[in-house]
């Protein structure tokens, strides 16, 4: 039966197709996609800008498939072959635990009970906690919902934005790449662009009831395309500090009175330790303020000793009792925990182990894991899981404030240096055992301590990237350039191997403004500026990723390092494909191709040479296809698929199979290209390429009718 492709249904899947999937899969698609676009238009199309770019190609083609029945039919089959909409929604891991001291809030709790049943009448529910640096407003929210599990069925979705390394949080594209993941969507099916990712957020969400909970958040351009617009679904920020512009109901979460200060107090003490300190009540709940945090913190002081007395410096002067809280806990720890607290909050590391905050202090980790054990039970650094810590924002920025005027900004520089050499050292033997084989990345210092496999030191790097981000900004800050630079191209392996384009993006900026102001025209600043347009590239800024792919090039040109040009050629190539500027493109891989064999025996690179020209040979074929040249794209896959073959890459010849059995399916080869697609599937499947196998399964489809 002839099925008539409409004009709506061309313009849902291309729209689908510009805000696709990340990853290899999402940009064969996109590439695929051009080729037939290409092949029904007669010419080459530019890739569409936005929404508006989209329909009006899908009316040009619709135009041009109304008079050609076997292209319609084309298009029919691939439209019919492309996955559900969105993936399932998966529960997940839900909220973090509430605590066991919750005291009173039952006016804010029946005002966010209030706005969770009302009649929807069209608006969306979402509601904004907001309060004071601990006053409580984390906590009341997870009371909250713990309390309303059974009224969110679909899952409750929590992301805490605290421990981002950019200190005031990510953007909105990466907080929704957080909630994605939240979701059960894998990393390599999120879009990679912010209305691709809302798109999916609303889809995921659509019909379903659940909540969502955006916790520390900092300003509205963080959550505002968060707003539900499906009525059962909730939508709660909290925020500590002021409210913001949110469309939102706004809650404030108020100090705790007296009376459910001092059950707080009993809560967390027990009775008789606060029967105990009965004289020291009316101190200690005017330096607490009615601040939870603070007063939890002086109840753990209550279980542990002594009521203490009193120091003027923490009686309420209209700073936070936070600030009063910090500094009763530093006179207990005693003066060497202390200063290890200060120096290590004085770089503001999202998280740190007992090596970080001793290399900070300049002692040795077991004394840190010991006095940060003592930290932990005055209140004044938070534990996290596997040895790891962290400080309250507030609690960090008055640390680092007072190390200065208590240390001496002179020690306090070299407490950051100390840290910074630490996490160089361990980023580099990280990023070294993630990929062993690459030039892109610094052998592994002849000190430290050495990961045993790629796995493990992929598995190190992702537990230290932020970090890793922060630190860019830190050695670029204290004037620790060469620090900066390595520590940037240490975030190679966990561009190409894992993803992290949002996270890596602003440290790889400053990195490569260091190196263009201080290294122009080195192989360092052109690696920067490549891994930049990498990652310009994978979030589809083409611009941007066009601009930094050519300061790449010009700098390794520059430099003279001819294995880097060839690269940075290469990847201007692929820019150029995902872009569905095939002509372009195949110029690219020809010139790189042509500068890779330049490459003498003796030169850097000469081992990896012959997989170079393979991986060269494979683009040229997919940019052939997309020329419609499709006997010269055969023949240049083919001989790229033997070479793999020969060095038992399973993955990279199943890559090309892919690529060979889409030609041979455009050529009208559909026994022979389902011959390539079984072997794909036979390699793959032991390398669990999951999203590779499942494209390979629609473009089964679309050869088993095509025969």
């Amino acid at each position: 039966m002839f099925e008539i492709v409409t004009v709506g249904a061309l313009t849902a899947f291309l729209t689908a197709v510009g805000n696709g999937a990340a990853g290899e899969m999402g940009k064969q698609v996109l590439v695929s996609t051009g080729a037939l676009v290409r092949r029904t238009l007669g010419r080459e199309a530019p890739l569409p800008a936005s929404p508006t770019g989209w329909e009006a190609l899908a009316q040009e083609l619709h135009a041009r498939l109304g008079r050609d029945r076997q292209q319609n039919g084309e298009w029919a089959q691939l439209l019919r072959s492309m996955p559900a909409p969105a993936p399932p929604l998966t529960p997940g891991a839900g909220l973090p635990p509430a605590t066991r001291n919750f005291t009173d809030r039952q006016r804010v709790l029946k005002e966010l009970t209030r706005e969770a049943v009302r009649p929807a009448a069209g608006r969306p529910r979402a509601a904004l906690l907001h309060g004071p640096p601990g006053i409580g407003t984390t906590a009341v929210g997870l009371y909250w919902g713990a309390a309303e599990i059974a009224r969110y069925p679909d899952g409750q979705f929590y992301v805490d934005l605290r421990d981002e390394a950019a200190e005031n949080g990510p953007g909105p594209s990466e907080v929704l790449l957080r909630l994605l993941r939240k979701m059960g969507v894998e990393r390599e099916r999120v879009p990679p662009t912010e209305a691709g990712r809302e798109e999916l957020y609303r889809r995921l969400t659509a019909g379903r009831r659940a909540l969502v909970v955006i916790d520390h958040a900092a300003r509205v351009a963080q959550v505002r395309n968060l707003i539900p617009a499906t009525p059962s679904v909730f939508l709660l920020v909290i925020a500590s500090g002021p409210a913001f512009a949110l469309e939102a109901e706004r809650i404030a979460v108020p100090q705790l009175k007296d009376r459910d200060a001092v059950k707080m107090l009993r809560k967390v003490a027990g009775p008789e330790k606060v029967a105990h300190a009965k004289s020291q009540l009316p101190a200690l709940l005017g330096r607490c303020a009615g601040n939870a945090f603070a007063l939890k913190a002086a109840a753990m002081r209550l279980l542990t000793a002594e009521p203490p007395h009193p120091d003027p410096a923490d009686a309420p002067t209209g700073r936070s009792p936070v600030h009063g809280m910090a500094r009763a806990a530093c006179r207990e720890l005693g003066p060497e925990a202390a200063r290890l607290c200060r120096l290590a909050a004085v770089g503001g590391w999202p998280a740190f182990d007992a090596d970080l905050a001793g290399a900070a202090a300049d002692v040795a980790p077991e004394d840190a894991a010991r006095m940060l054990t003592e930290a932990v039970d005055v209140q004044l650094v938070e534990p996290l899981h596997e040895g790891r810590y962290r400080f309250r924002p507030e609690v960090r920025r008055l640390l680092a404030d007072a190390a200065g005027s208590e240390h001496g900004i002179a020690e306090c520089a070299a407490a950051v240096s100390r840290v910074l050499d630490r996490l160089l050292n361990r980023a580099l033997h990280a990023a070294h055992a993630a990929l062993p084989r690459s030039w892109r990345v610094e052998p592994a210092p002849v000190d430290g301590t050495p990961y045993r496999d790629e796995a493990a030191g992929m598995a190190a790097l992702r537990v230290e990237a932020a970090n890793v981000i922060r630190a860019v900004s830190v050695a670029d800050a204290y004037g620790h350039l060469d620090v900066a630079l390595r520590l940037a191209r240490a975030l190679w392996p966990l561009q190409l191997k894992a993803g992290y384009w949002d996270e890596a993006l602003p440290a790889l900026q400053i990195a490569a403004r260091c190196a263009d102001e201080h290294h122009p025209d080195t192989r360092t600043a052109a690696a920067l500026h490549f891994q930049l347009g990498h990652c310009f590239g994978e979030l589809r800024r083409w611009e941007e990723a066009d601009r930094e792919t050519h300061l790449a090039v010009t700098g390794e040109r520059a430099a003279g390092h001819l294995r880097g040009e060839a690269s940075s050629v290469e990847l201007s190539g692929l820019l150029m494909l995902s872009q569905w500027r095939y002509g372009a493109a195949y110029e690219r891989f020809v010139e790189a191709e042509q500068l890779y064999r330049r490459i003498s025996a003796e030169q850097n690179g000469a081992e990896d040479l012959p997989r170079a020209l393979a991986l060269a040979e494979r683009h040229q074929g997919r940019a052939l296809r997309g020329l419609g040249q499709l006997a010269e794209s055969r023949v240049r896959l083919e001989r790229a698929r033997d070479f793999f073959a020969e060095q038992g890459e399973a993955y990279n010849q199943g890559r090309v199979l892919t690529d060979l059995a889409e030609t041979l399916h455009d050529a009208g080869d559909d026994a022979a290209a389902l011959a390539g697609i079984a072997e794909a599937e036979r390699l793959l499947t032991p390398e669990g390429a999951t999203p590779h196998l499942e494209y390979l399964a629609r473009l089964r489809e679309r050869c088993e009718a095509g025969e």
